[in-house]
């Protein structure tokens, strides 16, 4: 669904202000938006998935590891799919307090596409290079959401979220480098164009909420405070889109109707978009890439 007829449908959550700041800027932040009751089953449930991840001993398809993991000290960069190893957070991501959101700028039928729950361990958790993300998994339009939710919270010094403002609106950048991985970094001649002055950094208290563009040039520096920085990372996108490759994240909830009804027709941009690797043959995480003792700010939440 495109923007104007997003906007022909009447607001749930967001004020109309809300509305043209997320489609203006491609991103929204929401301080304490979601209840407290809900942190406290998202905590709990984190907690068990962290504990489960004890007797992970090397990153795999659910967990992805930080450096110094061990069963005595468990550290999580990455949990794939969460809802599809704890209940509470499907329970979380069909719950009117993230569809009714969702709608407010995918259109009223929303469908759902994948999750992450990054851990973001502390005391200095990998980081990520600046990119986009719809490279990774196009769909027939640009609708597609993330919905960040900070679950305790997140400082300056935890690696936040950072976004390029309005970077939406530009170009789609390659998230191939020079040796033709697929590495979901822009390419650092790419960059040119990036100014301190366009780069907000999103930061709030437990229950902060992010909705990003797909399209948005986005990224984050390591969490150097000793917490670890849980950021949930739902997609959800207007029921009329549809992803025309693999999930690198695959889920048997890839394209459930978590609100409204299922498309009669499917909504198309024209505008170009790079195709990533065939995921059928497996997803290689973006780590697997990076160079030893890279310095990177890092985009990858």
């Amino acid at each position: 669904m495109k923007t104007q007829d997003v906007l022909k449908h009447p607001a749930n959550v967001l004020t109309r202000e809300q509305r043209d700041f997320y489609f203006k800027n491609g991103f929204l932040v929401l301080p304490d938006h979601v209840p407290q009751a809900w942190l406290t089953r998202l905590r709990e449930a984190t907690a068990v998935l962290l504990d489960r991840s004890r007797a992970v001993r090397e990153s795999d398809t659910v967990y992805v590891l930080e450096q110094g993991h061990s069963p005595q000290t468990p550290r999580l960069h990455r949990v794939s799919s969460p809802q599809d190893q704890h209940p509470v957070f499907w329970e979380f991501m069909t719950d009117p307090v993230m569809t009714d959101l969702a709608a407010d700028v995918v259109g009223p039928d929303v469908k759902f596409h994948h999750a992450k729950l990054n851990v973001k361990s502390g005391n200095g958790s990998q980081g990520f290079g600046w990119h986009q993300d719809i490279p990774a998994w196009p769909h027939t339009d640009f609708s597609p959401v993330t919905i960040g939710v900070y679950i305790d919270g997140c400082r300056d010094d935890q690696g936040p979220l950072t976004v390029a403002r309005g970077s939406h609106e530009g170009p789609l950048f390659s998230m191939y480098d020079d040796a033709g991985n697929f590495v979901v970094k822009i390419r650092p001649q790419d960059l040119a164009w990036l100014k301190d002055d366009m780069i907000d950094s999103l930061t709030g208290g437990p229950g902060t909420t992010v909705l990003l563009n797909c399209r948005i040039v986005h990224g984050s520096a390591p969490n150097r405070a000793p917490a670890a920085r849980p950021l949930l990372l739902p997609v959800y996108s207007s029921a009329d889109s549809f992803a025309y490759t693999p999930n690198p994240i695959p889920t048997p909830h890839q394209g459930d109707i978590v609100r409204g009804k299922a498309a009669q027709f499917a909504s198309f941009d024209t505008r170009p978009v790079e195709m990533p690797p065939d995921w059928r043959g497996g997803y290689k995480p973006v780590w697997a890439h990076k160079k030893p003792g890279a310095n990177e700010r890092t985009a990858g939440y």
